[in-house]
């Protein structure tokens, strides 16, 4: 298939999914489009079967703020039109759905029928999505999409009880990406961080209130009392000034270490002992699920769809939102009883395997037919090329 994918090119989860998904489509064989404003964060090199074609708003000086969505609507039908698409695939609903209908409607007119597929993938459903400004267009979005994907039960039944939704939503999770297993053991990176008689706690995200980073320091101080230990938090965003000056008022800095964006965080996943994620808003949790893929047991909250991925008792301990003590209980108790620690390592493991790409592909893969002949059973699609696996 010409498969064009659409998303937004940052470190964000949408992100990385939407391009791990689309290189691990072109390996298959199928021919994948990526158009955003930026080549994306995890597209490195030349790759086969792979084009990207980037959105350049236009800065007449008419606009106080450039109008990104038609120049992506203009470049979406250009894209379709001379590379011969048989779809879309739109990651978050803001503006990709919208955008996705414009583009369908256009092509139309030039005897194209391209269907949109939309991935719901979190905050554009339980934040910003439903925010009254941006409501009844999210809404629009997804009843015209011809296909709908939710990456958590969680996500799927927020969005039914959210909007008024009169299309199904076909629930696929995100998956453990190839490269974040690759790293084994380094005793002697380890010791860059931590003695080898101290445990490593690890938290990665982007630093938003809703991933309460704070929460993490605050379980790490009282973890540290008990256990030798440091705390690596990797990533930035709007907490991370306000952290910085807690540790430093607080004498923390030399047992916590900020460390900024990283791109090879297997790594830095593959020496650490556990992983914090005591957030009030999660659709899937897929940090938590890479942590498990790399044998690290989670300490979470249980907020929304977190336990899909974090089992308690089992990959990890699930708490309530802002229940630091109880987090910091589960942690020390893995951490003081080695042999247990190894078993829950045994089972996030196991747990994340449930997740791997191979099986979550293919399930794109049948979606994507079962879209393209629905379309083309009721008329709107001209045929598609298919390639043979």
């Amino acid at each position: 298939m010409n498969i064009g994918i659409v998303c937004y090119p940052t470190f964000g989860g949408s992100g990385v999914l939407a391009t791990e998904l689309g290189l691990a489509l072109a390996e298959r064989g199928h021919h994948v489009h990526f158009i955003t404003y930026n080549r994306p964060a995890r597209l490195h090199g030349m790759i086969n079967n792979v084009r990207f074609h980037e959105v350049t708003p236009s800065a007449y000086p008419l606009f106080d703020y450039s109008p990104y969505d038609s120049a992506l609507v203009s470049k979406m039908v250009d894209t379709a039109k001379y590379e011969k698409l048989d779809l879309f695939h739109v990651h978050y609903a803001i503006p990709h759905s919208t955008a996705g209908y414009l583009a369908k409607q256009i092509l139309k007119t030039h005897g194209m029928h391209v269907p949109i597929i939309t991935t719901l993938h979190g905050t554009d459903i339980t934040l910003v999505g439903n925010d009254a400004s941006f409501f009844p267009v999210v809404e629009f979005g997804i009843n015209q999409s011809d296909g709908v994907t939710a990456v958590s039960n969680f996500l799927k039944k927020q969005t039914l009880e959210t909007f008024n939704i009169t299309r199904d939503i076909e629930v696929i999770y995100n998956f453990t990406f190839p490269g974040i297993t690759k790293y084994s053991f380094d005793a002697e990176s380890r010791l860059e961080f931590a003695r080898p008689d101290e445990k490593i706690l690890i938290h990665i995200s982007n630093f938003r209130k809703l991933k309460r980073v704070g929460d993490v320091v605050h379980i790490f101080e009282r973890v540290r009392k008990e256990v030798p230990s440091k705390l690596l938090l990797v990533g930035d965003g709007p907490e991370r000034a306000r952290l910085e000056t807690y540790c430093r008022q607080n004498k923390l800095c030399n047992d916590i270490e900020f460390l900024g964006k990283q791109d090879a965080v297997g790594k830095l996943l593959s020496f650490s002992d556990l992983f914090l994620l005591p957030s009030s808003s999660e659709s899937f949790g897929l940090v938590a699920l890479e942590a498990m893929a790399c044998a690290v047991p989670v300490i979470s909250s249980n907020a929304e769809g977190i336990p899909e991925v974090n089992e308690h008792g089992f990959s990890g301990f699930t708490s309530d939102v802002g229940d630091v003590e109880d987090m910091a209980k589960n942690a020390l108790d893995l951490l003081l009883n080695p042999a247990k620690h190894d078993l829950f390592r045994q089972n996030a493991k196991e747990k994340a395997s449930e997740f791997v790409l191979d099986k979550i592909l293919t399930q794109y893969e049948a979606y994507y037919l079962k879209v393209l002949t629905n379309v083309k059973t009721k008329g709107r699609y001209a045929g598609i090329t298919t390639t043979k696996h």
